[in-house]
């Protein structure tokens, strides 16, 4: 049986995180999380995980490649750019594990992979896979004239029995104004499957609303399946034509959590681990908060492999 594709689109960024006066450098983007995470938990023969970016052609960019390599990702749809480097971001994590976040970006090789003379071939490539994912970050980091080329992509991909994955991950510094946000988010969701809605970033575009309300506007969209992540609190998940299931989280004592980092990005990677090899939505919830709970006692985007909760569904 040959295992289905999923590629996973967007930017990973050179990470300098600081606890005290340690400052330790790793890696980290939110769909790269996301990438690592879901290669950990599902056999590459059930699903073989791609990251789909660009890079440059220096030293940091060479460990990338080579740590993603060692985490099983698939990095053969990987562009390297000449005269281009990756984005620097730093973090400072508070006695309570909350972060604050400093970027320099503005010029970084992940925002041209759509500009490049490789770019045709390989959304021709991408057009035939299974599963495509992206975030608010993914398409935020784009020109106007690359994000429609992304729009094409993923209904080109749709069109020929793909699915499409969304997660708003909203970050307003990175856009002109929440009018553009929106007008973009409503084209991503149109032609969306999945949808992984962080309520906190919902309530910040779009205004705070009833629970019931953000749901309508999503389904109103097209999108079949929403997930409404609440941080601590129970998510729920709402399918077509089914009632809206309600699944805790995991609860930690507050010296338990050492690093909210990447808690998003590590549930969506345990929900679609369960979801995308035959496991039901609720299942696939459970695994999310599991992973999210497991990644939150470490620091940093990435935890160690040894630490990974145990696969379940």
């Amino acid at each position: 049986m040959t295992s289905k594709k999923i590629a996973i689109i967007g930017e990973c960024m050179i990470e300098l995180s600081q606890k005290g006066s340690d400052v330790k450098r790793g890696f980290g983007g939110d769909t790269l999380n996301t990438s690592v995470y879901l290669s950990r938990l599902v056999a590459a023969s059930e699903l073989k995980v791609h990251y789909i970016t660009a890079l440059g052609t220096d030293s940091f960019s060479d460990d990338m490649l080579q740590a993603w390599q060692q985490e099983g990702v698939e990095t053969s749809l990987i562009q390297r750019l000449e005269n281009r480097l990756p984005g620097l971001y730093y973090i400072e994590t508070d006695a309570h594990g909350e972060r604050t976040f400093y970027y320099w970006r503005n010029e970084a090789a992940a925002r041209y992979w759509l500009e490049s003379a490789s770019s045709a071939d390989i959304c021709a490539a991408l057009a035939d896979f299974d599963y495509l994912y992206l975030s608010g970050i993914s398409i935020a980091i784009l020109s106007p004239q690359s994000r429609e080329q992304l729009l094409s992509l993923l209904r080109t991909c749709r069109a020929n029995g793909g699915k499409v994955i969304f997660d708003n991950n909203y970050r307003p510094r990175l856009w002109q104004s929440r009018e553009e946000t929106q007008a973009a988010y409503r084209d991503i969701l149109a032609c969306t499957d999945i949808a992984f809605l962080t309520l906190d970033d919902e309530d910040m575009l779009w205004g705070e609303q009833p629970v019931d309300a953000v749901l309508e506007r999503t389904r109103a969209l097209g999108v079949s399946e929403i997930v409404i992540k609440r941080g601590a609190e129970a998510c729920l998940v709402a399918e077509a034509n089914e009632a809206v299931q309600e699944v805790p989280a995991v609860k930690l004592p507050k010296e338990k959590v050492v690093d909210t980092t990447a808690a998003g990005d590590s549930f969506s990677a345990g929900y679609l681990a369960v979801r995308l090899t035959g496991g039901g939505a609720a299942t696939a919830a459970e695994s999310g908060h599991r992973t999210a709970s497991t990644v939150i006692q470490y620091r940093g985007a990435i935890i160690p492999r040894d630490a990974m909760p145990t696969r379940q569904g």
